[in-house]
């Protein structure tokens, strides 16, 4: 019985030993200002725009507070432009002239999350405001091209890898909603990023 208790005081001991260890070989704080961007493809998966895609990037900054020593939280603030899609599926599934693409750009502002899995990679989120100007053919009958603006929100995750404690490159994936009036330009973007924190 005594060796039993012994060997499983060791087990233990072992387990609250290895998340000190990770700690060690990570920094001790992992807050602090920081700018990214992000380049890639987007895409429209509905209406005159179904399956339409271009390229997109965001540039964003903004301060994270270190909450723990793998997670941290803060705010950011952006802009991006979504592209330029060609309207599909108006006439007979056959692209229509430039006029009928969409256009999609605007400010975000909201909350920013990064969580290191090990001292290299980390997962992240952000999610928020999305303050958005767009031009775009209706989802009617007769479809219009219209020119329009309003407040909606964004949101995104991503897994990325930290080259240094400054540096680091990902993969991520945002939604930006953006619908008005008959008019639906949100629009996904698949894209890599890179930050650089201060």
């Amino acid at each position: 019985m005594k060796k039993t208790l012994i060997a499983v005081a060791l087990a233990t001991a072992g387990a609250l030993a290895i998340p000190a260890a990770f700690a060690q070989n990570a920094p001790a704080d992992n807050g602090g200002w920081f700018v990214n961007g992000n380049v890639g493809r987007t895409a429209i998966n509905q209406g005159p725009y179904d399956n339409g895609h271009d390229t997109g990037y965001a540039l964003n900054g903004g301060y994270r507070w270190s909450l723990a020593p793998n997670f941290s939280l803060g705010g950011e603030v952006g802009y991006n432009d979504l592209g330029n899609i060609r309207a599909r599926n108006v006439f007979n599934s056959q692209p229509v002239i430039a006029p009928g693409k969409s256009q999609l750009h605007g400010w975000t502002a909201g909350a920013n999350a990064h969580l290191d899995l090990s001292p290299n990679w980390y997962i992240s989120g952000r999610a928020g405001l999305y303050s958005w100007t767009g031009h775009g053919m209706s989802n009617d009958v007769n479809p219009v091209n219209k020119g329009l603006n309003d407040n909606s929100w964004y949101g995104g995750a991503g897994v990325g890898y930290n080259i240094t404690s400054n540096l680091s490159v990902g993969l991520n994936y945002d939604y930006f909603d953006a619908k008005k009036h008959n008019v639906d330009l949100s629009t996904d973007m698949v894209s890599a990023s890179a930050e650089y924190r201060f």
